[in-house]
């Protein structure tokens, strides 16, 4: 045992020092990495940073993470192989690869109603716009102004318009890289309107602006659900904690009358 914790000293400190080139094992084995990344990770990168963090530098990061930890439990079976120590190895490298992500997971789903409104009042500001600009312009215009963690695929988005793409892909695209509620069916609706005649737009802006109003009811009941579901688990715990205290309260008084008794 002494010796694999000599082993995992000296592979740390090789490590940090960048003895050891860990950026560059990534770099070589990128594609194998992203077979394991989860589908959603950039997605949930963005919702919890914004556009303050790189998900590539962030993931990066976490391949190291995992990588080191399989090089020190493969030290540690190395000296002291057993099946017990092989077992909570894997255990181990496990959760250190999936911590991370799950951390991004619960912190979504915490915030979950109010990463979804981003969406529907994002969306309002571009109704606006376009009643004077087309939609492209409209999109480019919002973009100093739309919520951080979209800003970058909104900016894809745009090049991808501008250099001629002009199918329903650059906004399919954005879609899936944000799959907050309803994304899909609001971006077809945007394609849409996009494309549609000139004379049709009053028309067409009122049936995307009766989906955006919907959408943000929709938020709305859902945060007002939240908030009901939340004040309902104080309460019953406020009666389970008063019902537990009379009892225990009872309870005493029982046991000192029969100890007068």
């Amino acid at each position: 045992m002494e010796f694999a914790i000599i082993a995992i000293i000296v592979i740390f400190t090789l490590a940090y020092t960048g003895a050891i080139n860990t950026k560059k094992l990534y770099t070589d084995n990128k594609a194998l990495f992203d077979l394991i990344k989860e589908k959603d990770y950039d997605f949930l990168v963005k919702a919890r940073y914004g556009g303050e963090v790189d998900p590539v530098l962030m993931f990066e990061k976490r391949i190291k993470q995992f990588t080191l930890g399989i090089v020190i439990v493969l030290a540690i079976l190395l000296f002291n192989f057993s099946w017990i120590n092989l077992i909570i190895g894997a255990l181990v490298v496990i959760v250190l690869y999936k911590n991370q992500y799950s951390t991004l997971k619960s912190h979504y789903k915490k915030h979950l109603t109010e990463i979804d409104q981003t969406l529907p009042y994002y969306l309002k500001s571009i109704e606006i716009l376009a009643q004077h600009y087309t939609i492209p312009v409209a999109i480019s215009k919002s973009i100093e102004t739309a919520p951080k963690m979209f800003r970058d695929g909104l900016v894809e988005m745009i090049k991808k318009i501008d250099a001629g793409d002009s199918s329903i892909d650059p906004y399919i695209e954005f879609a899936e890289k944000y799959p907050v509620r309803d994304s899909l069916r609001m971006m077809r609706l945007l394609y849409r309107l996009s494309i549609g005649a000139q004379e049709n737009k009053q028309e067409q802006l009122l049936v995307f602006s009766k989906s955006v109003s919907s959408l943000q009811n929709k938020a709305r009941e859902q945060k007002y659900a939240n908030r009901l579901n939340k004040m309902e688990k104080k309460t019953l715990a406020m009666l389970m904690v008063t019902g537990g205290g009379t009892m225990l309260v009872l309870f005493i008084a029982m046991m000192m009358m029969m100890m007068e008794m």
